[in-house]
């Protein structure tokens, strides 16, 4: 194997990266120096220009990876309308309970199986949704944009962790739009993006939340948005070895293009898709194709041995599975996550190469064949 990383975050490094990339990080200088403030302006600047976002969105550097990045935005932005929150899987799930247990706004929840969505024709617009652009646990994305309005009333927050610099966004669609390092461009985990549309801006200049705000979601200051954090000022200290990390892959993503870097992750999906369709005893855990991630693939085994076995003991079978082609240096970190229905998860974003895909899937079905004929 030329690669075994299919984690799902932290993802795997660029094709031809190493530790050599990163010797001009300025380690050791403080991240308000004129060198290390030019690195982190630098890195919104990229961001903003291959994401293709508007000129007047800001974009901003925040601590605690998407995490951190999603959570400033709810606990800045919720409370003037009724909240909607779209649920179908781990993460979205987390956001839901947030809003409803941390912030306590009732929100109304539309949830949807692993490998399926809600009904996004029932969402109310008069308020704020809230959902995930692809879910990561579950390897279901949204379809497409056109199912928001662009005469809504309410804001749209997106968590587009998995998805930014793997798919399409449009822009007119999204208010707030949260992305990590870690992700598709195989950076290094603990920093967050944050995407703001001037309708965000100026709700976070007309509101103030009535809960005690901890300082690393403040985005406030004198009644408007510290435009400074989206400048290079950010909240906390990033580390700039991780900064200069970012800039890598960022210089390898402009050379690529979104076109492309989108292109390279569909291209490893259709590799598993024709595995897939040729192969009797896998599925996709995403029920459509149109909803399908290209991004975080999960897999279910359908195999009848397999699916009579009490749920514990299939989970545990597969991970045994998982275990193994980790162990040989076949494949690491492709056991579903712990929430999910038990199966596989590959990352297939555009830092994987399709003939590691190939690779991958063939000692997968080695493994499996010679475990499922034991049963």
């Amino acid at each position: 194997m030329s690669n075994p990383n299919f984690s799902s975050g932290p993802c795997s490094k660029r094709p031809g990266w190493s530790l050599g990339n990163l010797k001009e990080a300025p380690v050791g200088r403080s991240h308000r120096s004129a060198l290390g403030k030019e690195r982190l302006v630098r890195a919104i600047r990229e961001t903003k220009r291959i994401l293709e976002i508007p000129e007047e969105y800001l974009v901003g550097i925040m601590p605690g990876s998407d995490t951190g990045a999603f959570e400033a935005a709810l606990w800045s932005l919720l409370g003037p309308l009724p909240v909607t929150a779209l649920v179908w899987e781990s993460f979205s799930e987390g956001w839901a309970t947030d809003i409803d247990k941390q912030l306590m706004l009732n929100p109304t929840v539309l949830k949807a199986d692993y490998g399926e969505l809600p009904d996004l024709g029932s969402i109310d617009w008069k308020g704020d949704v809230v959902f995930v652009a692809n879910g990561t646990t579950s390897g279901v994305k949204i379809p497409d944009w056109t199912w928001i309005p662009r005469d809504r009333e309410g804001l749209t927050l997106c968590d587009a962790t998995s998805a930014a610099f793997a798919m399409p966004v449009d822009w007119k669609a999204v208010d707030v739009l949260s992305l990590s390092w870690q992700k598709c461009l195989g950076g290094e985990a603990a920093h967050g993006m944050l995407v703001l549309s001037p309708r965000a801006v100026a709700r976070i200049e007309a509101y103030d939340p009535p809960w005690p705000m901890p300082k690393i979601f403040r985005m406030k200051k004198d009644g408007t948005v510290n435009r400074a954090i989206f400048e290079g000022d950010v909240i906390n200290t990033p580390s700039m070895l991780c900064v200069e990390d970012f800039l890598d892959a960022l210089e390898w993503a402009g050379k690529i293009g979104l076109a492309g870097l989108i292109e390279r992750s569909r291209a490893n999906l259709k590799i598993v898709e024709d595995w897939v369709a040729r192969t009797d005893w896998i599925d996709f855990l995403a029920a459509r194709t149109e909803i399908r991630s290209n991004t975080s693939v999960c897999l279910v085994v359908v195999s009848e041995k397999v699916k009579a076995m009490p749920k514990t003991e299939r989970g545990k079978f597969l991970k045994e599975i998982a275990a193994e082609l980790s162990k040989k240096g076949v494949a690491h970190d492709i056991a579903a996550y712990k929430d999910a229905p038990a199966g596989f998860r590959l990352w297939c974003g555009p830092t994987i190469e399709p003939e590691d895909v190939k690779a991958v899937l063939a000692e997968l079905e080695l493994a499996c064949n010679a475990r499922i004929s034991e049963l």
